[in-house]
């Protein structure tokens, strides 16, 4: 994977340890210094505090005036010179307006003035970059999820080729802890495949001839052979990176509206400015009051105000947000995270926490074991698997402070189960359907599986001596606090939740009855995951998914807002998505949604203080006599009360507040 996921991932892992903030710190520092962006937008920064603080100390001007030109040039030369490329192409954008509001400050003697300007813009640059960074190493890393290379069979027997060339109907072997090289259907052999980043499911699938694979997923321990039928371009794999790409075009694209209003300002404002100083010369005034007017229009008519009326909000927003478990990767997400007004959550990893736990132990009747010596011995036979199951199995029996005779001739049958010798009995613990269509079963076994299959929980059958024993219950458990979220989440949104997730119907029914949730969606694939968002969106909902695999990733790009469980999340989900969760706590995604509630409202109040101040201001100098030290204080009077007004979200009871009344605090 790219810089940017290894730096993500380590930052996410700081929050456990105290090694990890050092760590994270260096990773993400080398990953900001590879864009040209930020390099530019530190350095305008540096020499911007600079030259104040050589100004305050009452050095010679022509110091700290210096050092505000050089920071001119630090932050400007880019965003002038692409004006420069819009105006040759008949197009004027913001950037010629920035960087010219900027360069009439410093001609009217407010140095100070037009170098802010020029600092908050090439921050903005800055950030816009480090984004899009991120988004091309995410679908980037995706592709290396599929092996580059794959076994062919053909009739001189085994050959090595790259995945890429294998061509429909072809035949490859696939060995116990390989990743499958291409989507296709399994002609013989058996396992347990890992296929949670396709589908999302817990647990590995069991796959026997005729099931279908995909490629990029995870072997077991048993030998496939495959029979691919689609070509390496149109895998599922293939189709997710393609669905990440479109999905973040098309959001892309809904700031065009935007660049058109920007146009249309810098249009507006330059013709303003330059009829203000010809305009008064052809009625007789003279050429220095003339420029005069027309550079203090440009600095009150200057957004200065309006750039810091939003951003400060948003960012304190997002500052409160990371110190409290919650990366928020920019201001937009914020504003989107704002205004949402459903949330969807995947199952697996996400409301749950993504591996199985046994739930219960069912002693059959006639069975003359005890509850925990059926454990123990189904434990003891299970030490030497390295299946999901067997492993939640051992736990359990160690959790009940059992203890663990030693087990002997050990066997394993992927996509089947294991047997093994314990304290002289001959012990197996295997799928139903292993040992109940093997002669042994009877009516009370396959009711209790049935039972248990139809509650959404995994069964598993113990055989002693070849006589059903009993049958064990297992289940991915629900995350803490789960449903205590999804009523908060439905009071803030005025909508309840929705589940969407890959697995069978009867888990999702199981977990979303726990979850307290009404409608869900099962057994999704990626594209369907984006269906589901689609069909969401076309019912006028803003859509806020928090997902954690790499399956769901197209739907988190799809969204509106994408929210990403961090710790366990795949590369490719906390890329991609527009949040990540750094704590796995969910509860903070309403006091998030809250936060940037509120955020938004302070958005709304600084936008009315500081339209207010420059429409007084430009009309004062437009239809008066404004005099420039007046105008001057006006704007940066305007400046300053936005930019505290937005810092009042630095502090910590912001955060208290969001979490405690969400539903009340958020709207």
């Amino acid at each position: 994977m790219g810089s940017v996921t290894t730096e993500l991932r380590t930052l996410i892992a700081g929050e456990a340890g105290a090694a990890a903030p050092a760590r994270a710190t260096s990773s993400w520092r080398s990953g900001m210094w590879s864009l040209p962006e930020v390099r530019w937008a530190a350095a305008a920064t540096t020499l911007f505090a600079a030259g104040g603080i050589t100004q305050l100390a009452g050095a010679p001007a022509w110091l700290w005036w210096s050092l505000y030109l050089s920071s001119y040039a630090a932050g400007g030369w880019e965003p002038g010179l692409a004006g420069l490329k819009a105006l040759r192409e008949r197009t004027l954008d913001v950037d010629l307006l920035m960087v010219a509001a900027a360069i009439g400050a410093a001609a009217i003697g407010q140095v100070f003035d037009g170098a802010l300007l020029i600092v908050i813009f090439a921050t903005s640059g800055a950030l816009e970059a480090l984004a899009t960074k991120r988004t091309e190493d995410s679908v980037r890393g995706l592709l290396n999820l599929a092996p580059d290379q794959a076994t062919r069979l053909t009739d001189a027997g085994e050959e090595v080729v790259d995945a890429a060339v294998l061509e429909v109907g072809e035949v490859i072997l696939v060995r116990p802890g390989e990743r499958i090289g291409a989507d296709g259907q399994v002609l013989s052999g058996a396992s347990a495949v890992d296929q949670a980043s396709i589908t999302g499911e817990s647990l590995p699938a069991d796959k026997h001839p005729g099931d279908e694979v995909f490629a990029g997923t995870l072997n077991g321990t048993g030998v496939l052979r495959v029979q691919v039928t689609r070509p390496a371009g149109e895998t599922v794999i293939a189709r997710i990176v393609a669905m990440v790409e479109q999905a973040s075009a098309t959001k892309a694209r809904t700031q065009l509206f935007i660049e058109k209003v920007e146009q249309r300002y810098s249009v507006v404002m330059v013709a303003a400015t330059l009829a203000l100083f010809v305009l008064p010369l052809l009625w007789g005034v003279g050429v220095q009051d003339s420029l005069l007017r027309a550079m203090t229009f440009m600095i009150v008519a200057s957004p200065c105000a309006v750039v810091l009326a939003t951003m400060p909000p948003l960012l304190a927003a997002i500052a409160t947000a990371g110190r409290h478990g919650v990366l928020v990767k920019s201001a937009v997400v914020m504003e989107q995270l704002s205004t949402a007004t459903a949330v969807a959550f995947d199952k697996t990893g996400t409301l749950t926490e993504g591996r199985p736990h046994l739930t219960g132990v069912h002693v059959l009747p006639g069975a003359d074991f005890a509850e925990e010596q059926l454990l123990a011995l189904a434990a003891a036979a299970e030490q030497g698997s390295e299946h999901p199951l067997g492993r939640a199995v051992v736990q359990a029996a160690r959790e009940a402070g059992l203890t663990l005779p030693a087990a002997d001739a050990f066997s394993s049958e992927p996509g089947r189960g294991v047997r093994a010798r314990v304290d002289g009995h001959l012990v197996e613990v295997a799928s139903p359907a292993h040992l109940l269509d093997r002669g042994g079963s009877d009516v009370g076994a396959a009711a209790v599986v049935a039972d248990l299959q139809d509650g959404g929980h995994t069964a598993v059958v113990v055989r002693v001596d070849g006589v059903l024993a009993g049958v064990l219950a297992l289940a991915d458990r629900m995350r803490p606090g789960a449903a205590e979220t999804v009523a908060q989440l439905t009071a803030l949104t005025g909508a309840a939740p929705v589940l969407l997730t890959g697995d069978n119907c009867r888990a999702a029914a199981r977990l979303a009855a726990q979850a307290g949730i009404s409608e869900f969606r099962a057994d999704l694939l990626p594209a369907d995951k984006v269906s589901a968002v689609h069909e969401l969106q076309a019912g006028g909902r803003k859509v806020a998914l928090v997902g954690d695999g790499v399956n769901d990733a197209p739907a988190l790009a799809s969204a509106h807002v994408g929210i990403a469980m961090g710790r366990a999340g795949s590369d490719l989900a906390l890329d991609t998505a527009d949040a990540v969760i750094t704590r796995d706590e969910l509860a903070t995604v309403p006091a998030v949604i809250a936060l940037a509630r509120r955020a938004r409202r302070l958005v709304v109040a600084n936008l009315v203080i500081a339209a207010t101040f420059i429409a007084v201001l430009v009309a004062w100098d437009l239809f008066g006599d404004l005099p420039l030290p007046l105008g001057v204080a006006g704007h940066e009077g305007s400046t300053v009360i936005v930019g505290l007004n937005g810092l009042r979200l630095l502090r910590t009871a912001a955060w208290r507040r969001a979490a405690q009344s969400p539903a009340g605090k958020g709207r």
